[in-house]
């Protein structure tokens, strides 16, 4: 059996990527299943995540990767809907993300969107607090090899799904 492709959208909240995850989705020719930060996140109670944020955070992190993979490995198209952090916690991310995903077909898109722009609509949804995607880029993992990147603060999130199936399939 054929393993099904990975796709990591990466980028700071409010930069787009769960949007695109919806445009991606809405697509008829590829079905992907997501697994997401936020998803994985809410795995955690609030209580533990108050006592220690980073380090039930980057549990569940790694166990989002690992779900990727059981997804891939049984044939199925994966999104995760993410961000690649370098927190003493979960460090070395990127590579542990890599050395789990080995053996699988992974893609990272850059999801980009200027900061500003992000912190305008980090006000907006107001489920974030303004300064979040600053406070967030400042810790992303550096040197990540992308196989493609999106703005969109330029093209909607159709335009965006639509680069990412053109010139990933």
């Amino acid at each position: 059996m054929d393993k099904g492709r990975i796709i990591f959208l990466n980028g700071v909240t409010s930069a787009g990527k769960t949007s695109i995850v919806e445009a991606l989705q809405n697509q008829e020719d590829i079905f992907f299943y997501v697994v997401a930060n936020d998803l994985f996140q809410e795995m955690v109670g609030e209580h533990y995540l108050q006592k220690n944020y980073w380090k039930y955070l980057s549990e569940v992190i790694i166990m989002m990767y690992h779900t990727a993979k059981l997804y891939s490995d049984m044939g199925k198209n994966v999104l995760i809907d993410g961000i690649l952090v370098e927190r003493e916690e979960i460090r070395p991310h990127y590579h542990q993300l890599l050395q789990i995903l080995k053996e699988n077909p992974l893609d990272i898109v850059e999801v980009y969107c200027p900061l500003e722009i992000c912190r305008q609509r980090n006000i907006l949804r107001g489920d974030r607090y303004e300064a979040q995607s600053h406070e967030q880029h400042a810790l992303m993992a550096e040197n990540i090899q992308y196989r493609t990147r999106v703005d969109t603060s330029k093209y909607t999130s159709e335009e965006c799904a639509k680069k990412i199936l053109q010139e990933l399939f």
